[in-house]
């Protein structure tokens, strides 16, 4: 691998007007079809395989025009403190706003009269009223939305409270402002770490280039493969934060080489041999996460885990290839200053902490395990839901008017089930719906129960329940379970189908579906990425220990974002209105992101540990030499892609802003306890165990090669080992 890259990045570096010229025509083709394409698909998930999803397709296929896909909204009205809806006065006001809302585009198709409708509080203070479009809310212009928004304030203007929601109104527009931050936060570390702005611009300049590849070609694919906004996002969150130090690793590398006396073109190529093969197997870890996403089988998440892998892949070809050629275009401006003989180097904090941890390793690795497991008790207490209008910010209409047909209609008003009963026999079908219509509305907690509607043919049946409490109350999850029950004994006792549907159902099928899927997904992942790391360390433990430290960073990962997200610690930190459950998606697309960073680190790190210790180090020299040569450049990494998770923080899109935040905290975790802490801690403990590997393994392993050893003799510049005379290897045992 490391010859190979060697001669990639030497070509690069000759060829480079080339190589950019390729770059170049690749942005241009991917600009092209995406100006071509249809830009993100809906984000509605699917469950393949549940009982939610199975109603929902029934639903599809028996009653079409209930389930047609134009944009919708229902809009909330409520008369004046002390008066009625029904009042003359308020009623024509009512009257009025629905009218303008019925002219306020050609693309509205019907807008409903809560009177005839019954959809008129108890206390007839509030009414609401059904709003569908003839067009989907991908295709309703600016227009549209201003239209929406005009006749709602003219109910304003006239006394009313209105207030609205639905898929009809305009999303909130984002503020990328805090993701400029995060990314002047890395250009800042950049020049901070290299001390040369042409060093800092490099890994920004193809970073931004990497993902502006990859963002052209998702919204050339979104059409064809279903992508949404959500896997774009991610995508172009990992595709900056893996571009910037997938660069800064070899550009900090080929530093490294020119101050050991190489020329500038075999420098870049060593850096590409030995960085650029780290880069490749860090990514592969990375790839190997995100794609095994699919395990879970949800659309959604494998569509989020796709397109961010591929902005992973487009991030390790421009780092391996185009960073080398601008390299040559660079000169002596990214040259670092002459290397200081070691005797006259003031130890740095780099290497006064490896030193600390060297010498108590068993304290220090009892106390990093300890710190990180009280972070993850929160994690005990996780909650997962999917996002409603109740988890929107308090400010926003759609949560007003969640909240105003909660306290006038009941709280289980905005978290209707719906039932379905279906049999090839229409007599059957309508005797099961009677039937269980009636149990329905024996059962505690249900608030009503609607009559069976039924379609045209009549072997299909809708049967709404409201429930007496809230969509994510414990008391409607059992309601869920119980109406399961009887529509269990209906099929038992008659052979008719009858399935269950709705926000609480989804979400109890979703969670299952997770719980079954997780075991799974983290054995392939883990055992996966095991094998390359065994590939890359030629080790047995060395692998093992990064797989435990990962599994200890997601935990406290997923326990600071019960604390914040769920409980609401420090939530005005971070611009967060509302708290609530946590969205079901994170937990699984969390660990597959997490333990592909992880993994990232873990190879750049003990990649030089091992470098070290194959050019004739002992165990524990090896260490400490190899995370001087690396502690700097991967903290300035790990603090870089924090600060690009962390501007992700002020997306007003709940799961971005959730991932973003998780990242960013699972990054520090990770980095600066797991992979700068356990790991020297744990390898000092096991010495040259650590770097064992059965005899048997190691003959039918193939050598990649990724310290770079066959490069060490290419030129007599460089010198086998850079750092002061190792032990030799009948030392090691020491």
């Amino acid at each position: 691998m490391a010859t190979f890259l060697h001669k990639i990045g030497g070509a690069a570096f000759e060829r480079r007007w080339l190589v950019v010229l390729l770059w170049a025509l690749v942005l241009g083709a991917v600009g092209i079809g995406a100006s071509a394409g249809s830009g993100p698909a809906s984000s509605s998930i699917t469950l393949p395989g549940t009982e939610a999803q199975r109603a929902f397709d029934l639903l599809g296929e028996k009653f079409p025009a209930a389930n047609a896909e134009g944009a919708t909204a229902r809009v909330v009205l409520r008369a004046p403190d002390g008066e009625k809806i029904t009042a003359s006065g308020n009623k024509a006001a009512l009257e009025a706003t629905l009218a303008g809302i019925k002219d306020s585009s050609a693309r509205v198709g019907q807008v409903s009269d809560p009177f005839a409708a019954k959809a008129v509080s108890a206390d007839g203070t509030t009414a609401y009223a059904q709003v569908t479009y003839t067009a989907s809310d991908s295709d309703l212009t600016d227009g549209d939305h201003t239209g929406l928004d005009k006749a709602l304030e003219s109910g304003r203007d006239q006394g009313l409270t209105v207030e609205a929601s639905g898929s009809a109104l305009a999303a909130p527009e984002e503020s990328h402002t805090a993701e400029a931050i995060g990314f002047a936060l890395a250009a800042v570390i950049l020049l901070l770490t290299f001390g040369s702005l042409v060093a800092a611009g490099l890994p920004l300049l193809t970073a931004l280039l990497g993902v502006g590849v990859s963002m052209a070609a998702i919204t050339a694919l979104s059409g064809p493969l279903d992508l949404n906004s959500n896997a774009s996002a991610l995508a172009t969150m990992l595709g900056i934060a893996v571009g910037i130090d997938y660069a800064l690793f070899i550009v900090s590398r080929y530093r490294s080489e020119r101050a050991d006396g190489h020329d500038a073109r075999e420098a870049a190529a060593r850096a590409n041999g030995t960085a650029g093969s780290a880069v490749v197997f860090a990514g592969l870890t990375v790839v190997i996460a995100l794609a095994g996403l699919a395990v879970v089988n949800l659309p959604i998440l494998t569509a989020m885990g796709l397109a961010a892998a591929g902005a992973v892949v487009v991030a390790v070809l421009v780092a391996t290839t185009l960073v080398p050629a601008l390299l040559g275009f660079a000169g002596e401006r990214v040259r670092g200053r002459k290397r200081q003989k070691p005797a006259s180097v003031k130890p740095g904090l780099g290497q006064r902490w490896i030193s600390h941890v060297l010498r108590k390793p068993a304290q220090m690795l009892l106390l990093a395990v300890v710190a990180l497991g009280v972070v993850a008790l929160p994690a005990t207490q996780l909650e997962l839901g999917l996002p409603d209008d109740g988890s929107k910010a308090a400010s926003s209409t759609q949560r007003k008017a969640y909240d105003m047909l909660s306290e006038s209609f009941g709280p289980g008003f905005n978290g209707p089930l719906t039932v379905t009963v279906d049999d090839r026999d229409p007599a059957a079908a309508r005797s099961g719906a009677e039937k269980l219509g009636t149990s329905l509305a024996d059962l505690r907690d249900v608030a009503a129960v609607t009559p069976a509607v039924f379609n045209e043919s009549g072997d299909t049946a809708i049967i709404t329940v409201v429930p007496r409490s809230a969509p994510g109350s414990d008391a409607t999850k059992n309601l869920v379970a119980d109406i399961r029950g009887l529509t269990g004994e209906l099929r038992s006792d008659t052979g008719t189908r009858s399935l269950v549907t709705g926000t609480t159902a989804l979400n109890i099928d979703i969670s299952d579906k997770f719980s079954a899927a997780i075991v799974p997904y983290l054995a392939l992942v883990v055992g996966l990425a095991v094998l390359v790391l065994i590939l890359v360390f030629r080790s047995i433990l060395v692998p093992v220990k990064a797989a435990l430290g990962f599994l200890l960073s997601v935990l406290a990962s997923l326990g600071a974002l019960v604390a914040v997200f769920q409980w609401g610690w420090l939530k005005d930190l971070i611009g967060l209105e509302q708290t609530g459950p946590v969205m079901s998606l994170m937990p699984v697309l969390m660990v597959g992101i997490v333990f592909g960073l992880a993994m990232d680190y873990q190879v750049f790190l003990v990649t030089r540990m091992r470098e070290a210790y194959v050019h004739g180090a002992d165990a524990r020299t090896a260490i400490e030499v190899g995370f001087r040569q690396s502690s700097t450049v991967v903290t300035a990494a790990a603090l870089i892609m924090i600060s690009v998770f962390a501007g992700f923080v002020g997306s007003q899109e709940a799961m971005i802003k959730s991932l973003g935040f998780g990242l960013a905290v699972a990054v520090a975790f990770d980095a600066f306890v797991v992979r700068m802490t356990i790991v020297p801690a744990a390898l000092a403990l096991l010495g040259k165990r650590a770097w064992a590997l059965p005899a048997w393994i190691d003959r039918v392993l193939p050598h990649v090669d990724i310290e770079g050893e066959k490069l060490a003799g290419r030129t007599p510049a460089a010198p086998a080992v850079r750092e002061p005379s190792y032990a030799g290897p009948a030392d090691r045992d020491h």
